[in-house]
C-alpha cells in the first residue's frame, strides 16, 4: 500500500474488566501527501481513536501507521512526544486556548516547541485575525477562537493537520468560513488535512472520503471534484 498515511490491518482493542470493546478492527487505508481528508461515521464508529492513533495520543492493539516512511506504531513514549511535538497539529471541536495569554501569544507558544515553526504573526494574519493578535480568548468569539487553535497548529509547521469536529461548536456561517481555512491549507500549501466529523456534507470538499461505522472501515473513496466549500449546504 502506498500513501502519505497509511493505516495497515489497524485493530484497537479497550479492556474494562473482563469486558472487550473493540473500537477498531482491521482498519485499513491510506491518505496521499497534500490531499485533504475526511473521515465520517456516526458516533461511536471509532473516528476519534484513528485520530488519536494517528496523532499519537493513542496506541494499537495490532496492525501498523504509517506517517511517510516512518512507522509510528513503533514508536515508544519518548518519541510519540516526540512526533506529537514537532510533526503533528491539531485542531479540536473546542478550542484549548490559554485564557490568560493574547491570541499571538497562545500561537507562539505553540512556535517556541518546535523545529522550523512559522512566524506567528504571518500566521494568525493568514487566517484573518490580523486585528486581533492582542485580544484575549474571551475577548473573541467561537469563530475567531478557532481560527486562532488554526493558527497555533500551523505554527509548528507541522507534516499533518488532524481536526476533531473543528465546527461542532460554531454556528453554520463561521462553520463554512472555518472549513474554508482548512480547505486553502491543502490547496495552497500542499499541507495534508485529515478531518473526522459526523457530517456527512462535509465529504463533497474532500480529495478523499473514508467511511466508518462500527470500527470498520466500510468505504474508501478518492473525489476527483472536490467542491469549494462556499457551495457546501446542510
Amino acid at each position: 500500500m502506498s500513501g502519505f498515511v497509511r493505516f495497515e490491518h489497524v485493530k484497537k482493542t479497550y479492556r474494562m474488566g473482563e469486558v472487550e470493546i473493540q473500537a477498531l478492527r482491521d482498519a485499513t487505508f491510506s491518505v496521499e501527501k497534500g490531499e485533504l481528508c475526511v473521515i465520517v461515521g456516526p458516533s461511536g464508529a471509532g473516528k476519534t481513536t484513528l485520530l488519536n492513533i494517528l496523532g499519537g495520543m493513542d496506541t494499537l492493539t495490532e496492525g501498523r501507521v504509517y506517517l511517510g516512511e516512518d512507522e509510528i506504531s513503533s514508536y515508544d513514549a519518548k518519541r510519540l512526544t516526540a512526533y506529537r511535538r514537532y510533526d503533528v497539529g491539531f485542531v479540536f471541536q473546542f478550542y484549548n486556548l490559554v485564557p490568560n495569554l493574547t491570541a499571538l501569544e497562545n500561537v507562539e507558544l505553540a512556535a517556541e516547541v518546535c523545529k522550523d515553526p512559522m512566524d506567528p504573526k504571518e500566521v494568525l494574519r493568514s487566517v484573518g485575525l490580523d486585528s486581533r493578535m492582542i485580544n484575549f480568548p474571551a475577548q473573541l468569539s467561537g469563530g475567531e477562537q478557532q481560527r486562532v487553535a488554526i493558527a497555533r497548529a500551523l505554527a509548528k509547521n507541522p507534516r499533518l493537520l488532524l481536526c476533531d469536529e473543528p465546527t461542532g461548536a460554531l454556528d453554520y456561517t463561521t462553520g463554512k468560513a472555518i472549513l474554508k481555512i482548512l480547505q486553502e491549507m491543502s490547496r495552497e500549501r500542499g499541507m495534508t488535512v485529515i478531518i473526522i466529523t459526523h457530517n456527512s456534507a462535509l465529504t463533497a470538499m474532500a480529495d478523499r472520503v473514508i467511511r466508518v461505522k462500527n470500527g470498520a472501515v466500510v468505504s474508501e473513496t478518492v473525489n476527483e471534484a472536490p467542491v469549494p466549500v462556499e457551495d457546501i449546504e446542510w
